[in-house]
């Protein structure tokens, strides 16, 4: 019998148990990095389970039926999630986003969204693959959210099924983003991975169907994440490349950031017709105004989306440690971060274990 590796169920154990500051600063509302950096965005992975086996996310080779997901006490409780996302907070974060996994696999999850919207001045959303939307997307707005990202990587019927590995047709993900108009969730993100070879030749359809809907399509590279699926620099589609398919039957201009640290290139086109966006996280590292912190579905705080280990909160949370010890000891960890991936990114770098993105979120 040949023996079957599954790297990810090591990689979740390292999970570092961060020391109590021996001094107790009070949070300001301006937390730096060493590249002074502040903390804004918060994104929270809420399952690590997932209805699809996206080629470049949970590859059915690792993520089979044997595969061993964290049991539920190992999860984050909504209560645990809302004190965390409180103390981050008042070290400055004024967004947050749930993920996955599929973050609407976690059951009753319009009762974390009400607890969440409850802080003052949160922004929360949430990234989804559309397919639950027709379920629950006026749940989730009952309960306070405002709009959502939803992933779809073509419309190409049998194209979508191989990226997907779950055979879901195209038309319940179209469902889905209908449900969430209708309900009110907009303007509505949809972000499509590009490989080469794979999706590529959806970036014009895509944009064809997406213009002049109101709703804002945007165009990520695909990425080295984590260590089970397969990236190559060669399978990259530069976002340069995605804007010249595009420009050359639609016109395209440049437009400005929403913020400060904002992932996509915004993009609008000449006729009115609506915006695009373009995520070069690859060919144009855009670490030098990375706000994002991560919490993984079990409660690691993670300070990149490339990073080989996180800090463990929760056994923080469930030691009794008070507010001020935590709040102190997420300051120590973001004060002292440094992170720069993508900048630095080469052939050795991505080969080095990384944590997966369905654990920590995209």
């Amino acid at each position: 019998m040949t023996q079957r590796v599954i790297p990810l169920a090591d990689e979740r154990q390292l999970r570092r148990l961060p020391t109590i500051p021996e001094v107790l600063p009070a949070p300001t509302g301006q937390l730096l990095d060493t590249r002074g950096r502040a903390v804004k965005d918060l994104r929270i992975s809420v399952t690590d389970r997932c209805n699809f086996r996206c080629v470049y996310c949970m590859p059915k080779s690792v993520f089979d039926k044997d595969y061993a997901f964290l049991p539920r006490a190992s999860l984050l409780s909504f209560e645990e999630i809302t004190r965390l996302a409180r103390l981050f907070a008042a070290h400055g974060v004024t967004k947050i986003r749930l993920t996955g996994g599929e973050p609407l696999l976690r059951r009753n999850l319009e009762q974390l969204i009400e607890q969440l919207v409850r802080i003052p001045d949160m922004e929360v959303t949430l990234t989804t693959n559309g397919v639950l939307l027709p379920r629950k997307a006026a749940a989730l707005r009952d309960a306070g959210l405002r709009r959502l990202t939803v992933s779809l990587d073509s419309l190409d019927d049998a194209t979508f099924r191989i990226m997907n590995d779950m055979d879901v047709p195209v038309a319940e993900v179209l469902h889905g983003i209908e449900a969430a108009a209708a309900a009110g969730l907009g303007p509505i993100k949809i972000n499509m991975v590009v490989k080469r070879g794979l999706n590529d030749q959806e970036i014009l359809p895509m944009a064809r169907h997406f213009r002049g809907s109101g709703h804002i399509l945007r165009f990520i590279e695909f990425m080295d994440v984590g260590c089970s699926n397969g990236w190559r620099m060669d399978d990259v589609v530069p976002s340069g490349e995605v804007l010249q398919r595009i420009h050359a039957e639609f016109p395209v201009a440049a437009v400005d950031p929403n913020y400060t640290g904002e992932v996509a290139e915004r993009w609008r086109y000449l006729d009115g017709q609506g915006e695009i966006g373009v995520i070069s996280s690859v060919t144009q590292a855009f670490c030098s105004t990375c706000t994002r912190a991560r919490l993984s579905t079990e409660g690691s705080l993670y300070t990149c989306l490339f990073a080989q280990s996180g800090h463990d909160l929760r056994s923080l949370l469930r030691a009794g440690r008070s507010d001020a010890e935590v709040s102190a000891v997420i300051g120590r960890i973001w004060n002292s971060r440094g992170d720069r991936y993508s900048e630095l990114r080469s052939a050795e770098t991505a080969g080095l274990p990384k944590i997966e993105m369905s654990y920590i979120g995209g």
